[in-house]
């Protein structure tokens, strides 16, 4: 046992010398390196195998996983998005209404439709804006488009709406192109107002543009109303008859505008404006430009009445000089005239003064 392992021992010593210092065992060498190659494949594939089938359980459980935490992310991206798109068309209307309350002279409000009247033979809205917020019974009220009718029930916190396509509506309109006066009345139908009792002969057509006349006392002037859609003559009937289409989205705004009427003369809003212009100057820092301009045209007025008062002042007065020069001649001219009393009736007053 002992001889053997010595023989090993120096035939082990012997190869690692001659591969160490010659190159006559490296085919041997890779030939021995396959085959232990193999046999170290064969040993380690059991426990390549247990981790293949391990990792392949585990890559599925982390895969559904995943994929659950991805359809739940999806599912919230697109509520986000949903959402998003809610809020952009939501700007895009709050941006018409703002631009819209722009055009109007009254003060206006944002209020919001929160209900409708279930009742579908009648045209009623319920707006978020009620008693508490200053809203008044008769208050119109517009979309950005036009008017949608007017204030008919307070509560609190809450308003009832009358729209204009309501049968129990009317509002006195006039066409925006030659000033033709008339009452559009509700149908009943979101999208149709009829004008009563247009003549047969009026000068109305398709496409014109109906706008509030004010006339009622109820609604301010010169809001869109309606466009005339059709109108059809009969020769047999003293009327016309006139259809028109608001031009307000009665049964799809959802933002809308109180208008709270204006009751200032125009002198107040003149000067009310006159004082917000001058407000708004002092806040831009652009306070001298106005007393530059406000001083020049008042002293201009003066120059030119001052020569109208002095030049006839002037005139006269040379008149008044030259009127004096002729007087005197005038004044001496008597005495030249005296001697003319060589009358005999002259003669007698003189001889009577001697005596």
């Amino acid at each position: 046992m002992g001889v053997r392992l010595l023989v090993l021992v120096v035939l082990s010593v012997a190869l690692m010398v001659v591969d160490a210092r010659f190159a006559l065992l490296k085919p041997v060498r890779s030939q021995m390196s396959l085959v232990l190659m193999q046999t170290y494949w064969i040993t380690d594939l059991p426990q390549r195998l247990y981790q293949g089938v391990a990792s392949q359980f585990g890559s599925r459980t982390e895969l559904v996983a995943e994929n659950e935490k991805l359809k739940t992310e999806n599912l919230l991206l697109q509520g986000r998005m949903q959402k998003l798109a809610a809020l952009t068309e939501q700007n895009v209307r709050l941006r018409e209404l703002l631009n819209s309350s722009a055009l109007v002279n009254e003060k206006v409000e944002v209020a919001e439709l929160i209900g409708m009247d279930p009742n579908p033979f009648t045209h009623r809205i319920i707006i978020n804006k009620g008693e508490r917020d200053g809203v008044v019974l008769g208050q119109p009220v517009l979309d950005a488009r036009g008017l949608m009718g007017q204030v008919v029930e307070l509560m609190p916190y809450t308003s009832r709406v009358l729209l204009l396509t309501d049968t129990t509506h009317s509002i006195p309109v006039q066409v925006n192109r030659n000033g033709l006066r008339a009452i559009a009345s509700g149908t009943g139908n979101p999208e149709r107002l009829e004008l009563r009792h247009v003549a047969d002969t009026a000068d109305i057509k398709e496409g014109d543009l109906l706008v509030s006349s004010g006339l009622g006392q109820r609604f301010p002037a010169g809001y869109p109303v309606a466009t005339v859609k059709e109108v059809i003559h009969d020769s047999g009937q003293p009327f016309a008859i006139v259809r028109a289409v608001p031009t307000a989205a009665l049964n799809r705004s959802r933002y809308l505008l109180l208008v709270f009427s204006d009751n200032r003369t125009p002198e107040e809003r003149a000067n009310d404006a006159a004082q917000a212009q001058e407000a708004e100057d002092k806040r831009n820092g652009t306070t001298p430009i106005i007393p530059a301009t406000v001083p020049k045209p008042a002293p201009a007025t003066p120059p030119a009445t001052a020569p109208a008062v002095t030049a006839p002042v002037a005139t006269p007065a040379k008149p008044a000089a030259h009127s004096a020069r002729p007087v005197k001649p005038a004044a001496t001219k008597p005495p030249a005239a005296a001697p003319a009393p060589a009358t005999p009736a002259a003669r007698a007053t003189t001889r009577q003064r001697e005596e």
